[in-house]
């Protein structure tokens, strides 16, 4: 059957320049502008690598604007929002800012005047074709003539509409091989994992270079409100988080994240009899996303909750030929929760530009460039949920439609295709852009009618029939993910909203960051208690403490927020259904 998801682009690099050199062009009519090299410090709350960008993106990027980005990533400093709090203190967060505008961080950054109004800089540029969820996020600054920031994950598409492809963002993916050789057990909740996994384990005892393997592995990098590894089991019923509170996709139930009985310390105790049972990485506590990732490439770890890890990591061609990889598994009463598209974008991740950056007119053209078809291609390349790359290299475009390159099938479905000197050298997994900045939602459609998705591509669909893909299907009597997921009711939709940015009083931003120290580190020292007797005396003393601290002043303002949130949701339905 033809898919509607194609992708047709534009041809890419026109007006590229040699960095240092001086300005050249591949069309001799089209010079570059930007003469200076320069050094540009990106503040990037939701990195995981720091320092000089590198490899085919950084090539990219010098080509075509002549400069170099080096990354401050809050994740991997270390510290969290006291790297934010500390430049921020200074009045300088860097030069092009990435940021996590939850709990008032844009109204503080704007009033500080750490962030630059970039409207004179942004007037003409394709990017105004987003005016509406630009003037949404500014409204409050001169009645939104003001641009200081720009959300992302914007969207043509319905409020009601997964905004993710063929994955979600979650789901109960493991070793599907393993999984078929113990004959398919089967799984009525999420507890039941642990003995399929115990078993998965014993047939697999090490990875391919020999170590030892787990269900799972941790890192602390994303810990915020609470531990991040915790929080994720809870998005498979249907629930994410908002501040002190668990919210249900769709408005029908709230829960506090530190109560018995709520999902957050039921992932804390599942993880705990994990734990007992030796299928937690004892290395969970010390080390980071990227030594996480490097375990799945390697097959350390047997379980993913996030398609984009473990996928991303483990699944190569060469492995699905073999009938390797991870895939979802049916777990009898998951809703997984689904973000819906923002018609106004999300306003909780922004992006803009420094107050004290050197050259704002290059960073709004960047900006501009990053929300263009070819920069949305180039920004969002990898192997799972990405988008493909650089067009004559990884992807070209044929009369039947856009098809990877033989270079393209092994860089975005093998992960360690050596790049051509011409295109940056290196291997093409490290080259990536690291922003990880998403300027539209993953389902999105380019101006001439294809997705951007490259999964989506019919040419890439007929491909995927790997002995892994094959097996998977006839088991699962469905053609992906989503398909089975839609066809057993097992996707909660959350409307999609810009979200709340209000600012919080000083006051609660200091019962919330004493209360948040608690919980996430009770919860890993919950996670590899002794004994379950331990367990619960910690659980008690982390309630304790928190509620001390001011937990129910804090979660009864989430709570309200929460609730208000979902409104707007239902606002936001409305508006795009008149």
């Amino acid at each position: 059957m033809k898919s509607r998801w194609v992708l047709k682009l534009t041809a890419l690099f026109t007006g590229i320049c040699l960095v240092l050199g001086g300005c050249s062009s591949m069309k001799e009519d089209n010079d570059c502008p930007y003469e200076k090299f320069i050094v540009v410090d990106v503040f990037d709350s939701p990195a995981n690598y720091q320092g000089i960008q590198s490899g085919w993106f950084a090539k990219i990027v010098k080509d075509k604007f002549n400069m170099e980005l080096n990354i401050i990533a809050p994740n991997v400093a270390g510290g969290g929002d006291k790297l934010y709090e500390i430049r921020s203190a200074a009045g300088d967060l860097g030069d092009l800012i990435i940021l996590d505008a939850s709990n008032g961080k844009l109204h503080e950054a704007v009033t500080a005047g750490i962030l630059l109004d970039m409207s004179k800089y942004l007037e003409g540029k394709d990017i105004m074709q987003y005016e509406i969820a630009i003037k949404a996020l500014n409204e409050e600054y001169n009645d939104g003539e003001s641009i200081y920031a720009i959300p992302s994950s914007v969207s043509a598409n319905t409020p009601l509409m997964p905004s993710e492809a063929l994955e979600l963002s979650y789901g109960t993916y493991l070793r599907w091989d393993l999984y078929a050789e113990l004959g398919y057990p089967k799984m009525e909740t999420l507890e039941d994992l642990l003995p399929v996994l115990k078993k998965m384990q014993e047939m697999a005892p090490v990875s391919e270079s020999g170590k030892p393997t787990y269900a799972f592995s941790f890192f602390k990098d994303w810990d915020g409100n609470l531990m991040n590894a915790a929080k994720q089991p809870a998005c498979l019923y249907g629930y994410d988080e908002s501040g002190f509170v668990l919210a249900r996709a769709d408005g029908t139930d709230y829960q506090s994240i530190i109560d018995e009985d709520s999902l957050y310390i039921r992932s804390l105790k599942l993880f705990f009899d994990a734990n007992q049972m030796g299928l937690v990485d004892p290395e969970s506590p010390i080390q980071n996303y990227d030594a996480v990732f490097q375990k799945y490439v390697d097959g350390q770890i047997l379980f993913s909750v996030w398609p984009w890890l473990g996928q991303s990591a483990y699944n190569t061609l060469s492995n699905k030929e073999e009938g390797k990889g991870f895939m979802l598994a049916p777990v009898e009463d998951i809703q997984i929760y689904s973000y819906g598209c923002i018609p106004e974008g999300n306003q909780k991740s922004v992006i803009g530009i420094g107050s004290n950056a050197e050259d704002p007119q290059r960073l709004a053209d960047f900006i501009d460039w990053l929300y263009s078809p070819e920069g949305i291609m180039m920004n969002g390349a990898q192997m799972s949920g990405g988008t493909a790359g650089p067009e004559g290299l990884t992807w070209e475009l044929t009369k039947d439609g856009p098809v990877l390159t033989e270079f393209g099938v092994q860089a975005l479905m093998n992960g360690e295709a050596t790049v051509p000197k011409e295109w940056g050298g290196g291997i093409w997994s490290e080259g990536g852009s690291a922003l990880n900045f998403k300027p539209v939602a993953q389902c999105e459609i380019s101006p001439d009618g294809y997705a951007y998705s490259f999964e989506l591509w019919d040419s890439v669909r007929d491909m995927e029939a790997t002995a892994l893909d094959v097996a998977w299907r006839e088991y699962m009597q469905a053609d992906s993910t989503m398909d089975y997921l839609e066809r057993h009711n097992m996707i909660v939709v959350a409307p999609g909203h810009p979200g709340s940015i209000k600012t919080e009083s000083s006051d609660i931003s200091t019962m919330r960051n004493q209360c948040k120290t608690i919980i996430v580190d009770y919860s890993w020292q919950m996670i590899f208690a002794e004994n379950e007797e331990a367990f619960y005396s910690l659980l008690k003393e982390m309630q304790t403490k928190a509620s001390s601290l001011g937990y129910n002043t804090v979660y009864h303002l989430d709570l309200t927020n929460a609730k208000m949130q979902d409104r707007e949701r239902q606002k936001a339905v409305e508006k795009y259904n008149r």
